[in-house]
């Protein structure tokens, strides 16, 4: 008689007290019905208003549930880090805690893990409850992602996945600070397929993800996966420069034409803060590179955890 498989499902916790007994029981009633063992890795990324207590609480009442809970806030993406970390399961699936990625999707996602595939990523067919910016700004996210990055990102897709363990593995070894963990998922490739299903809205709460942070991201993502920003810099030089070849024998020529055009400071200033801008954004650009270098090689530890139970296993720091 074959083994079951067991299934880890991480879902990255943070101020989610409204949330949490809804997100374990559909959970659980819906991986009562997958065939297999499975376990809940509820990370809590220094949640401040309860959602602590309650993990303890339904860790105690069910041994499925295993909290991991951080020292102090690090991030969603950290987070989800640390669950692949402790995850023990031949297939690892990651949830948003809101509710907005339905529980009962995971089914999909595992019949599909049973046909072979090694990553099925949730494609978002509809989005109840964002405004139409945040839908706008979503699809125009995912096709620059996908014009300037070297690989191929699923678009209207999330975090929301199953990958198996050979996949997790993979991913467990690297161990970058900026971290945009659905184009890592893409960059290690084997097989993968997308499940299309409806997501719904927040179930209580607020976003976690303000237009602040999702610009973070995407610099990360881009950052992370092109170098397409350092050679727009350069493009930029070429451009400058070249305007400025251009635009010394136009002014002579004028100036000798007796043209009244290009006298006094004006003209000189515009063109300092021309190419004031452009050396500022290069050096902008360069930092955010340089930057990512320096957290790298501090080697910092990418979170420290309080609290995990016995019965998880940490593959890194």
């Amino acid at each position: 008689m074959s083994k079951k498989p067991l299934f880890s499902i991480i879902a990255p916790i943070y101020n989610e007290i409204g949330n949490l007994d809804e997100l374990y029981r559909r959970v659980s009633e819906t991986m009562k019905k997958s065939g297999g063992d499975w376990e809940l890795l509820l990370v809590d990324d220094g949640s401040s208003d309860g959602s602590t207590e309650r993990m303890r609480e339904l860790a105690k009442k069910d041994k499925h549930v295993k909290p991991v809970i951080f020292a102090r806030n690090f991030g969603h993406q950290i987070a989800v880090t640390a669950g692949l970390d402790y995850a023990s399961g031949d297939a690892v699936i990651i949830i948003d805690s809101d509710l907005q990625d339905p529980p009962e999707v995971m089914l999909d996602l595992i019949a599909h893990w049973r046909e072979g595939y090694e990553v099925v990523y949730a494609v978002r067919e509809t989005r109840k409850g964002e405004s139409w910016f945040k839908l706008f700004t979503a699809k125009a996210f995912y096709r620059l992602i996908n014009r300037l990055t070297s690989i191929k990102i699923p678009v209207d897709t999330g975090d929301f996945r199953l990958m198996d363990r050979r996949v997790v593995e993979v991913l467990n070894t690297m161990r970058e600070h900026h971290r945009f963990l659905r184009g890592m998922s893409a960059w290690v490739g084997f097989r993968q397929t997308g499940v299309k299903y409806h997501r719904a809205a927040r179930l209580s709460g607020e976003t976690h993800y303000p237009v602040r942070k999702m610009m973070r991201l995407a610099l990360t993502a881009i950052t992370g996966f092109s170098f397409a920003p350092l050679q727009f810099a350069t493009y930029l030089g070429f451009i400058s420069a070249g305007i400025s070849i251009i635009a010394i024998p136009v002014v002579v020529a004028l100036r000798l034409a007796g043209s009244q055009a290009f006298y006094g400071q004006a003209s000189a200033l515009i063109a300092v803060l021309f190419f004031g801008g452009v050396q500022l954004i290069s050096l902008g650009i360069l930092g955010e590179y340089i930057g990512r270098l320096y957290d790298e090689v501090r080697g910092r530890p990418l979170y420290i955890v309080r609290e995990a139970p016995k019965s998880a296993k940490q593959v890194h720091k």
